[in-house]
């Protein structure tokens, strides 16, 4: 629960495009009306714009750290209309 507040700022960056100063990410898809604005919870929404960037990095481990919160998965955690990429 303690890394709740650096996830909440670093969704919120990735999605306003102010990692690395790029605008690489777009989390158009977290959008209300969009594939992945449900469930509109904390956790969803940062695990989506984590993807996101990774996606965006070239998907490499050092690209999934986000200081020790990022996790690279073995299995698709698309859901629905959710399509992680």
């Amino acid at each position: 629960m303690a890394r709740f507040p650096f996830l909440l700022a670093l969704c919120f960056a990735l999605c306003a495009g102010f990692v690395i100063g790029n605008d690489q990410v777009d989390c158009q898809i977290l959008q209300k009306g969009c594939p992945c604005f449900y469930p509109e919870t904390l956790i969803n929404r940062a695990s989506v714009a984590m993807n996101l960037y990774y996606q965006s990095r070239g998907r490499n481990a050092w690209s999934c750290d986000f200081r020790g919160s990022g996790l690279v998965v073995l299995t698709n955690p698309s859901y629905g209309n959710c399509i992680y990429a």
